[in-house]
């Protein structure tokens, strides 16, 4: 593995669609060594990294060149040999660009999961074939279908070490395929794999002759996300307004941000929440200039034809299709505080889209437990790490749909008042 790698060229990446995934599972289950493995099959690192990660494989022992070493960068995570924050990648092929988002194993740093795994399209799941699904395991794929990521890939690692046999593969499969039903996992693919040594990663092994599948990297390079996005419900958020500090340009005032969902087009009729005013766009604008159309998750400068008082935070939508303007949610949240658990009658700020306001707990309505998916609904509170359904009321309205029908206005973060910390995640079920 000494061999010379490369940087794909970001110009020829240029234009082609970004696939964004995230890799879960059990401790010691090799997510970092799949991470690695794709970035050196894909020719994405450079020769002195590599030499790097021989350098430091020999250093520790190390009998093969440990390509973990690659994500795993916090000098804690190569002391233990796991990972503790979420490293990003990013590769191309000449199909796809990839952004990867390589998370934690270990229970203790689930939120660092549903943070690296909540702006995914893709989430792959691996498991040990010696051990086959594990509490982690099945928590992982819960997470993933509670934060909506639409296409699930169960990757039976290490299939080297138990000699390719067919059986132990279509066992964990068919375990694993059975708690999927109880999910709301929409598309599944199993592919069984050896991290390690590539087979069934870049291309199609010769070591499983009886499976009939595309390699991983096939598939990441050909799953179908553009269906995936909301076309139909336009939200654009608000984030700045724009007024140029010139003498000579007096008449400019843009909104800029992020499309959540939709289609923008010059033209089009909307309306400005949360007062209601409507207009035309009059032109959309990026870094390069005016394009005749814009979508998820572009980043352009709306203008309109009137003049409206418009600030970040409110919204920018059609008059006949627009978010509710609620103060009441219901949400199921993941809390991240290990100092303090979520109790009714706590108030925190809350941060959506790009309007930020205080809340405070009205209910806890249950714990879910995601192993069993039992609802126990004497529960409280929620400690570090736990998820449930929680009532909650902002002092503003928030302009918000459901998380099922768009994870962008459906989302929200709570905040820390006194530390500024991100306590808590919540994806919002019902908002009146």
């Amino acid at each position: 593995m000494s061999q010379a790698v490369l940087e794909p060229d970001a110009a020829a990446a240029r234009g082609m669609d970004l696939l964004r995934f995230a890799t879960a599972g059990s401790v010691d289950d090799g997510k970092s060594t799949l991470i690695g493995r794709l970035l050196y099959d894909t020719k994405t690192i450079f020769e002195d990294q590599l030499e790097a990660v021989e350098t430091a494989s020999a250093s520790r022992g190390d009998e093969y060149t440990n390509l973990a070493l690659l994500t795993d960068g916090l000098r804690a995570e190569r002391e233990q040999g796991i990972t503790i924050d979420v490293a990003y990648r990013y590769f191309a092929t000449p199909r796809r660009k990839f952004i990867i988002a390589d998370t934690p194993g270990h229970i203790q740093y689930t939120r660092n999961m549903v943070t690296g795994a909540s702006t995914a399209d893709l989430a792959l799941i691996l498991v040990d074939a010696r051990k086959g699904l594990v509490e982690q395991s099945r928590r992982h794929a819960f997470l993933t279908s509670l934060l909506r990521v639409p296409h699930l890939v169960l990757c039976v690692n290490k299939m080297d070490l138990v000699d390719w046999d067919k059986a132990v593969y279509d066992r964990i499969a068919d375990e694993f395929t059975s708690f999927a039903a109880k999910l709301d996992a929409p598309d599944l693919t199993i592919i069984p794999i050896s991290a390690l040594n590539g087979d069934n990663i870049a291309s199609r092994s010769d070591k499983s002759p009886w499976y009939e599948g595309s390699s991983l990297l096939h598939h990441l390079e050909h799953v179908h996300i553009a269906s995936d996005r909301n076309l139909v419900d336009t939200r654009f958020p608000v984030q700045y307004v724009i007024r140029p500090q010139s003498t000579t340009v007096t008449d400019y005032r843009g909104y800029a941000g992020q499309v959540a969902s939709g289609v923008l087009k010059p033209g089009d009729d909307v309306m400005v929440l949360p007062s209601g005013m409507t207009s035309k766009i009059a032109s959309i604008e990026t870094a390069d200039g005016p394009v005749d159309e814009a979508f998820p998750p572009m980043s352009v400068t709306v203008r309109l034809t009137d003049e409206i008082d418009i600030s970040r935070g409110d919204m920018i939508c059609r008059p006949n299709n627009a978010p509710a303007a609620a103060q009441d949610i219901e949400a199921m949240i993941c809390w991240m505080d290990e100092t303090a658990p979520l109790r009714v009658g706590g108030k925190y700020t809350i941060k959506h889209t790009t309007r930020t306001a205080r809340t405070v707990i009205r209910n806890v309505q249950y714990r879910l437990d995601v192993n069993t998916l039992h609802r126990d609904e004497a529960a409280g509170e929620l400690a570090l790490n736990e998820i449930g359904r929680v009532k909650l009321r902002t002092t503003v309205p928030l302009l918000a749909d459901e998380y099922r029908r768009n994870r962008t206005t459906g989302g929200f973060i709570l905040i820390d008042e006194g530390t500024n910390r991100t306590v808590g995640a919540g994806m919002i079920i019902e908002a009146r």
